[in-house]
């Protein structure tokens, strides 16, 4: 993810402290999990349900969030009872303890179809999606086998990250009206970022639940991976920003799944849209005097030394801009003798 300044107002100008949780409007709670990331942390949403709060994500399966949860269970939400549990998306940060809530709560799940049996996907087969699968995807995208054998060394941390799914979940879909307690919520999904990101609206309230298909101050990583490697994720996520923009009202409180919450939503969509417009501008520059591979892109967009997990993060954020710019003529493909494949612009 990369850093953006947005002219955008912030109703909370600081987040929850830890174990601390902030109330954004009667009804609905916030807090925080820790990540051990560059980008450290994650947002927690709680909305009022019958006889308790219904969870918006979880976090990640690290002893510091479990902790985390263990804290706000004894602090600020004491006496009170968890209701059920609705997942955005599968990325570990956001499904990684669904597991651990399920088996200690009870909660039953609600989840987009796609974010849910990828998840299982990956709990149940993860050698089909391990390395010998991303081994030639990398080679065939430029990045030599020393950097490709650092970034697999991380081995599958998807499964470290997870305590799993439960085996039945409630399927979520775009359009849906999904009721929690008094309220109801219009459901949007959104792909690129993840598959089908679910999103909540309740316009009566103003509210948008945006998980991260909008954030404030970085851009969500859209990238490609090895099993899809000829996807056009960033087509897929410029139409969801310009989807949202006809859909839902300019003064929602925007409640994304990282940073502030704010609002400008259609202000953030449209800087959102013009940063990678000016991405696919400089990698077309960068192609114009001689052809370049994924991982030679990777320098010129990225300014910055990328450790192990930037460096997979980065390679398939170019990527889907190469994707994109091909599919729109912008860039032509070639592959050399030993089977890399570079782009020229057209």
């Amino acid at each position: 993810m990369d850093t953006i300044t947005a002219p955008l107002v912030f109703p909370h100008a600081q987040p929850p402290a830890p174990g601390i949780v902030t109330q954004i409007t009667p009804g609905v709670l916030w807090f925080r999990l820790p990540l051990p990331y560059r980008l450290n942390h994650v947002n927690i949403y709680l909305i009022e349900d019958s006889g308790g709060w219904a969870v918006l994500d979880t976090g990640l399966a690290t002893a510091a969030c479990r902790e985390a949860w263990d804290a706000i269970l004894a602090g600020p939400l004491a006496g009170q009872r968890l209701t059920q549990m609705i997942v955005t998306h599968y990325h570990p940060d956001h499904v990684g303890l669904a597991g651990w809530l399920a088996s200690r709560f009870g909660l039953p799940l609600s989840m987009p179809r796609p974010e849910y049996l990828y998840s299982l996907a990956l709990q149940y087969a993860p050698g089909d999606l391990g390395a010998e699968t991303y081994r030639p995807f990398y080679r065939r995208h430029g990045l030599s086998s020393e950097v490709t054998e650092l970034v697999l060394a991380r081995g599958h941390e998807y499964l470290r990250r997870t305590t799993g799914v439960p085996t039945t979940y409630h399927r979520v879909q775009h359009g849906d009206a999904l009721s929690i307690g008094a309220r109801q919520f219009q459901v949007l999904t959104g792909g690129g970022h993840a598959l089908e990101q679910a999103m909540l609206v309740r316009p009566d309230e103003k509210l948008f639940f945006a998980a991260d298909q909008v954030i404030a101050r970085i851009s969500p990583n859209v990238s490609v991976h090895a099993m899809e490697p000829d996807l056009d994720a960033l087509g897929i996520y410029l139409r969801s920003l310009r989807a949202l923009r006809e859909s839902v009202a300019e003064d929602v409180l925007v409640l994304p799944g990282h940073g502030l919450p704010f609002y400008g939503l259609h202000v953030r969509v449209g800087e959102l849209i013009e940063h990678h417009a000016q991405r696919c501008g400089m990698i077309a520059d960068a192609c114009r005097q001689h052809p370049l591979s994924v991982a030679e892109l990777v320098p010129h967009i990225f300014h910055r030394d990328l450790d192990e997990h930037q460096t997979g993060f980065a390679f398939g954020e170019v990527l889907a801009h190469v994707n994109h710019m091909l599919g729109g003529g912008e860039l032509v493909l070639e592959t050399d003798a030993g089977g890399t494949d570079r782009y020229r612009a057209a």
